[in-house]
């Protein structure tokens, strides 16, 4: 699309970069777009993502006591564990869904940063789950270079939010 038509598909500028999250209305529809294809079967992708990041990074399955003990095949069976794995899915969901609105992402990811600093994680407990995340989107999406550079950008611009709360220097 061109010009005045462009303009009105995309409400703007496509290209225009948010001051706030450094995203572009294209990078957000990129990240949204390839979110659908995720959120569709969500409680089982969520827990693959889990499994994956419990096989990549064994460490962090004591951060999980409902399934700390459990075998990989009885993860399902455990109704804690989809609980908090519905709750990890409908997270990212309305972080996704809300990107072009980053001031509500920002106090999202300031909520979960509080959150889980009372639990005692730490960054690199969060860049573990990128790495897995980041590896899974690419094995089951197959996304373009731009796809996944908008990924990485959604995904940082949330932990530099999680991040300021998960040291509690946010002033909460």
């Amino acid at each position: 699309m061109g010009g005045w038509l462009s303009y009105l598909w995309w409400g703007g500028d496509p290209d225009i970069v948010n001051p706030i999250s450094g995203l572009t209305r294209r990078e957000i529809y990129a990240v949204q777009r390839s979110w659908a294809l995720v959120h569709k079967d969500s409680t089982a992708n969520g827990i693959e993502l889990l499994k994956r990041l419990f096989r990549a990074y064994p460490e962090t399955k004591e951060f999980f006591k409902m399934v700390r003990k459990l075998p990989e095949e009885e993860y399902e069976r455990n109704f804690q564990f989809k609980a908090h794995v519905i709750n990890l899915m409908s997270s990212l969901d309305q972080a996704v869904k809300t990107l072009d609105q980053p001031e509500i992402v920002i106090e999202m990811m300031l909520k979960i940063g509080d959150s889980h600093r009372k639990r005692k994680l730490q960054e690199q407990h969060f860049y573990d789950l990128k790495d897995v995340l980041v590896k899974m989107l690419i094995e089951v999406l197959k996304p373009d270079s731009t796809t996944l550079g908008a990924w990485a950008k959604t995904v940082d611009f949330w932990y530099k939010h999680i991040f300021v709360s998960l040291s509690g220097t946010d002033g909460r």
